[in-house]
């Protein structure tokens, strides 16, 4: 199974055979639904808090009498239909969000989701990317090549969640050039997960044969 390498320039630059391990995996729904939400929980803060009827101020005596007044009975002022009152089935700090995920079902998810992409024609292979110095300009001429090249119009049009570049090492000049695009996020090929993955419509995989072979080791080993 091969694919064809890109320039910046948006040229042909070679083939790459990419390694089944990552790219001809069956889709498994289930097992990325397991993974996405448990990542979300984990990167959930679990700070939001709210008071109940037993913890906000006031409400020591019954606002009014029983009956007699031609208004609704009411017991306290402390509840959550009044004014001030405390709030019902609201977030609490002490609920814990987090879930464990093994090594295994993650490292599957994340091959099943690049498989998918893959196939659905959504990952871009460029063989380097070279700035001068960070510069946006740069780096949006080099979208519109690549976007020219493979045919994808949304590539530079998209405004939300475009696309993800995924490096096999870190490189300033490139991360600087990209920042201040808001709808595109720059990761190493060590940190990517399922959750970049489908949250952006695109993946362009810089350097293609070390960061697949950086991938192929977290999914293999």
């Amino acid at each position: 199974m091969k694919a064809q390498i890109y320039k910046q320039d948006g040229g042909k630059a070679s083939e790459i055979t990419l390694p089944e391990s990552l790219f001809n995996v069956a889709w498994n729904a289930d097992l990325v639904h397991e993974v996405v939400v448990a990542m979300q929980g984990n990167a959930r803060a679990g700070t939001a808090d709210t008071k109940d009827r037993g913890e906000v101020r006031g409400g020591g005596r019954k606002p009014w009498k029983q009956k007699g007044t031609g208004r609704a009975r009411h017991g306290s002022r402390r509840s959550p239909i009044w004014t001030g009152g405390g709030v019902a089935h609201g977030p609490i700090s002490e609920k814990d969000y987090t879930r464990k995920i093994n090594k295994k079902v993650r490292a599957k998810a994340l091959a099943v989701t690049l498989t998918r992409k893959y196939q659905d024609g959504e990952v871009i292979f460029v063989d380097s990317l070279a700035f001068a110095e960070p510069k946006a300009q740069d780096a949006k001429n080099i979208l519109k090549s690549l976007a020219t090249a493979i045919d994808q119009k949304e590539l530079v049009t998209k405004r939300k969640n475009t696309a993800v570049v995924v490096l096999a090492t870190r490189d300033i000049a490139t991360e600087k050039s990209f920042r201040n695009f808001g709808n595109l996020e720059v990761v190493m090929a060590k940190d990517i997960n399922p959750v970049d993955l489908l949250t952006y419509k695109y993946v362009i995989v810089v350097e293609p044969k070390a960061s697949l072979e950086t991938l192929e080791k977290r999914v293999t080993n």
